[in-house]
Parts: structure tokens; C-alpha cells; sequence
């Protein structure tokens, strides 16, 4: 009988597995078994978000699509739009041409939990990427000297491991012409700019990989001192300082004078790219841009208290970097402060603040006080390198005087090419989405926004049915490049097609024989009303909008 007893034991694991292989065969059965395992998921993940000190977006714990905040229709520029992603941005004919074209700004099929979880998508996208295929992405690094004896690095995308597969591939694209860098002999240029702290992420390679297979070339852009790029000066690159960048660009449109050159920046990187569309103006080289995730107010990005995971992680990736150049750094700033500090807004301002010297205390004052402020000199730069900087050579005196110069969004009016931003509304890294600049981009024809409910930061992943997999972001983007070049295409037959260049302009582009094209809308100023602008008055003010290149030096 014992015998029998322990045979019974022996052989309850196996036929209890047997038994629930077969009740799962049931619909009903299956269907309680997926909610009980997908409810012991959700506390487990419950119990680690709260030790982690991880906020929990609201929607994640029933899949269902929190209700969207009113956004601005982009046919009639008022009223709300249903739940979902919209589209926030000025009614221009550029705006209703990306609806028409841009399917996948429409309607993302962004994946539910728990692939769709915001935190489990940031990370995976920051340290372990999801499809893994921008692994197979090769780089060859090139170094560019700037004007002030700094160093920054360009990586060329020059293929990938998969050789034939990937060349067939890019070849099948080319001959039925839906890829952007298809369209003409010489394929569109793509410049991406990683996050503030430097590196390749997998959500970047991944978006490398994509963009070489719809054949773009792809440059990847590192401030000094990251990325491995060498530290060659005692100054590093300020959050909004341009300055670096733009040199950048204008190397890499020398390189590929006859190509599209476009721009897309992932995070806090957008800090860089947003300051350099606003100070170069009308004189950009670029042609469109993209920003996913963007910080666009940076000041309240470094004030906001972020999660403690995500906190320490961008503290000990920047105190690495810092940790590299101590020594060199120690008779220009505060080393061991910044090495202490337990917040990114301690980090940014031991680096770039210097409280000025006051005025007994500065030389050429003569110790007499009512004198006013004087500025520091500059940190380890020569006589020549301070020159060429200007102000920039000279630190920020205080915190809200740094904001002064590097807010991105500083010049937003200057900015003379559509800018697309893709923002999630449950970003663990970002601001509340309630605190979007939205009357920028409903009043600024040039800014355009797609929110989305799901995503995280630098996320998107797509549901992964009917043959949708992958990110939903870089789609969208290199989608929205194709379309925007499409339009501008049209636009120019257009103008050519009305007698828009004149003999004048022919033989002035004759002369320059490296001219730089850039897309502009021209638009009329119209009178200020003292009350609510009506659907009419709005369709009325699009035939005042036209797109066309201009011809700058």
C-alpha cells in the first residue's frame, strides 16, 4: 500500500501538467488561465515598481487607453480630437498633406502590457534594444578638429553583418521606389544625435538599420568627451550649445554636397538640435528634422524629480565620463562636487556655472565697489579659442542665466524647417504631458507633434500582428521624411511650373556653384483680432502659407 502511495506522488506532477494541457484546449479555460497568469504578472510587477520607487502610468493596469487630454484638430485648428495619437500643429497644406500621406502617424498599433509597459520599454530601449538587429550595424569613426581645438566624432554607417541579405534587400527596394533615398541618384543624408550623455543606444542602432535598409546614408554625431571621442580641451559641450553641431554639419554637407540632408535626435539630445534649427535660422543646411522623446523645456527637465532608477543610471553614466578627465579638470571647476552631487541639476551647474567675482574682489575693478558683475574669465581656453566662442567661452554666472543661452525652444521662432516631435503621454523620464509648450505648436507652422498614449521614453514598440513589428517611431520618421520630401518636390515643379524663378535668380544660382536648399514657408502677417479666430478665417489664412526652396549662401 506505501508502495502504491508513493507511486501516486511520484506521478502527480506529470498528470497534473497532462490535465492542464488538456482543460487548456477549452476557450474558456484557456481564456481564466491567460487573466490569472497575466493578474499574478501585474502584482508581481506592482511589488517591484513600488520597491524601485517606479511611478505606474495609469492605464497599464487595465490595457485600456487612458483618456487623451484635448489636443487641437489639424483640419479646423480648435476643438478636441478623439482618444488616441493626435496631431498637434498649425493647419498648413505641408500639415494636411502628412495626414493624407503619413498612414503611421494615424493610427500607431503601439503593443499593451506587458511588452508595452513604459518602464520596460525605456529600458529596453536604453540597454538591451528589441529586435537586436541594429547589433549588426557596422560604424567607422571619424574625427573633425573644430575652430577651438576640440574634437568631436562622426560615425559613418557603412552595412551591416548581413551583407547579400541586407544588399538584396535594398536592392528590391530601389526598384519599386518607396524608400526616400530611392527617389534620386544621390540618397537623403540621415544625422542622428544621441542623448545628452553620450553613446549609441539600441533604440538608435535599431533605427540605423532601418534607415540603411531604406537606403539613406546615416552619420551618427558625439559631443566631446563621449562616446570615447578624445577630450582635447578643459571645456565640455553645454546642453543647448550648438555650436559643435553646427560645425558638424556643415563638414558632413561638404562631404555630400548634392545629398538631402535631414536630422533626428533621440531624448535629451534634442537639447543640441532644437538650439542649432533656432540659431542657424534660414541658413540651416537641413531640410527637415525629427526629434523623438525631445526634451523641449530643459530647465524644467533638470528641476523635475526624476524616478531613482533612472536618476542614478544618467548620474553614473555622466560622473564615468567626468571621472575619465578628473585630474585635467581640477584647476577649472569643482571636481569633487560635481563627482558628489546626487542630482543632475547639482551635476549641470557644478560644470557650467561660475558665480561671478565680486566687484572688490575682481582686479580690474580696482577693488572699488558699484561697479557691476564682471565675468569670469574663461575655463582653460587661450586668447584665440575665446574669440571664436564669444560668450560661450565664458560660463553662465548663475542657474537661470545658463537656461538663458541653452533653453532649446530659445529661438523657436527663428526655425525655418518642419520639425516633427513624437512624445508618449507616460514617459517615466520626461515632464507630465500636460506641460508640452502645445501654444508652440499650434501657432508655429514649423513644429509639428504627434502624441501617444503608450511608448516610454524612446519606446514605441508596435504590437507585433499583421506583420507589424518593430518600432513604431523610426517608421514614423523616416515616413514622415519621405512624405515631406515628396512635398517639397511638388512644391518646387510647382513654382517652376508658374514662372517662379526669374532670369535674375537663374544667373545668380549659376554663380554659386555650391549652393545650399533649404525648405521655407513664407507667410503673410495678418493683422491681430481681438477675439476667437473662426474655421473660416482659419481655411482662409492657408492660401497665404506656400512652400518653396530658397537659394542662400
Amino acid at each position: 500500500m506505501a508502495f502504491l502511495w508513493e507511486c501516486l506522488f511520484c506521478l502527480l506532477p506529470s498528470v497534473s501538467l497532462l490535465l492542464l494541457s488538456l482543460a487548456l484546449r477549452l476557450p474558456r479555460v484557456r481564456l481564466w488561465w491567460n487573466l490569472a497568469v497575466k493578474a499574478a504578472g501585474w502584482s508581481l510587477w506592482f511589488i517591484i515598481c513600488w520597491v524601485l520607487e517606479l511611478p505606474l502610468h495609469r492605464n497599464t493596469t487595465t490595457g485600456t487607453k487612458e483618456a487623451a487630454s484635448p489636443e487641437t484638430d489639424i483640419l479646423s485648428g480648435t476643438g478636441p480630437v478623439s482618444v488616441g495619437p493626435s496631431l498637434t500643429c498649425k493647419p498648413t497644406a505641408l500639415a494636411k498633406y502628412l495626414l493624407m500621406h503619413c498612414g503611421l502617424l494615424a493610427t500607431p498599433k503601439l503593443a499593451s502590457w506587458p511588452k508595452g509597459d513604459p518602464h520596460l520599454q525605456t529600458l529596453s530601449s536604453l540597454l538591451w534594444g528589441g529586435d537586436h538587429r541594429g547589433d549588426a550595424v557596422q560604424f567607422t569613426r571619424e574625427h573633425l578638429l573644430l575652430r577651438d581645438g576640440g574634437i568631436v566624432a562622426l560615425d559613418w554607417a557603412v552595412g551591416t553583418r548581413l551583407g547579400e541579405c541586407f544588399g538584396r534587400e535594398r536592392w528590391e527596394g530601389r526598384k519599386e521606389g518607396k524608400a526616400l533615398g530611392c527617389l534620386t541618384s544621390t540618397p537623403p543624408l540621415l544625422l542622428l544625435i544621441p542623448e545628452s550623455w553620450g553613446g549609441v543606444t539600441p533604440h538608435l542602432k535599431d533605427l540605423c538599420h532601418l534607415a540603411l535598409h531604406q537606403g539613406f546614408y546615416v552619420v551618427v554625431f558625439h559631443p566631446r568627451g563621449t562616446a570615447g571621442c578624445p577630450l582635447t580641451t578643459s571645456r565640455l559641450t553645454e546642453f543647448g550649445d550648438p555650436a559643435d553641431l553646427e560645425q558638424a554639419v556643415s563638414y558632413v554637407h561638404s562631404r555630400h554636397p548634392s545629398s538631402m540632408l535631414l536630422a533626428a535626435s533621440e531624448g535629451s539630445g534634442s537639447g543640441l538640435l532644437l538650439s542649432y534649427l533656432g540659431e542657424s535660422g534660414s541658413g540651416s543646411y537641413l531640410t527637415a528634422a525629427a526629434a523623438i522623446s525631445p526634451v523641449l523645456l530643459g530647465q524644467q527637465w533638470f528641476e523635475r524629480a526624476m524616478p531613482p532608477v533612472y536618476r542614478w543610471g544618467a548620474l553614473f553614466h555622466r560622473k564615468l565620463q567626468l571621472s575619465r578627465y578628473a585630474s585635467s579638470f581640477r584647476g577649472v571647476l569643482d571636481v569633487d562636487r560635481a563627482l558628489s552631487s546626487s542630482s543632475l541639476r547639482d551635476f549641470e551647474e557644478t560644470l557650467f556655472c561660475s558665480p561671478a567675482p565680486k566687484p572688490k574682489d575682481c582686479p580690474c575693478s580696482g577693488g572699488k565697489p558699484g561697479l557691476g558683475k564682471v565675468s569670469p574669465r574663461p575655463r582653460g581656453l587661450g586668447p584665440s579659442a575665446a574669440w571664436a566662442l564669444g560668450e560661450r567661452a565664458y560660463p553662465a554666472t548663475d542657474w537661470d542665466g545658463y537656461w538663458e543661452r541653452n533653453e532649446p525652444l530659445r529661438d523657436a521662432d527663428e526655425v525655418a524647417i518642419p520639425v516633427l516631435c513624437i512624445c508618449s503621454r507616460d514617459d517615466p523620464l520626461l515632464p507630465p504631458a500636460s506641460t508640452l509648450p502645445l501654444p508652440l505648436f499650434q501657432s508655429n507652422p514649423y513644429f509639428l507633434l504627434v502624441t501617444t498614449d503608450g511608448g516610454g521614453h524612446c519606446g514605441f514598440t508596435l504590437e507585433g500582428k499583421e506583420g507589424m513589428e518593430g518600432n513604431w517611431s523610426h517608421m514614423a520618421v523616416l515616413e514622415y521624411f519621405r512624405v515631406v520630401a515628396d512635398f517639397l518636390r511638388g512644391e518646387e515643379r510647382d513654382r517652376l511650373r508658374c514662372g517662379g524663378l526669374v532670369a535674375g535668380e537663374h544667373s545668380q544660382a549659376g554663380q554659386r556653384n555650391r549652393t545650399r536648399q533649404r525648405a521655407s514657408m513664407m507667410r503673410r502677417t495678418r493683422p491681430q483680432a481681438h477675439q476667437q479666430t473662426s474655421v473660416e478665417e482659419e481655411e482662409d489664412e492657408e492660401d497665404h502659407f506656400t512652400w518653396k526652396r530658397s537659394y542662400t549662401r
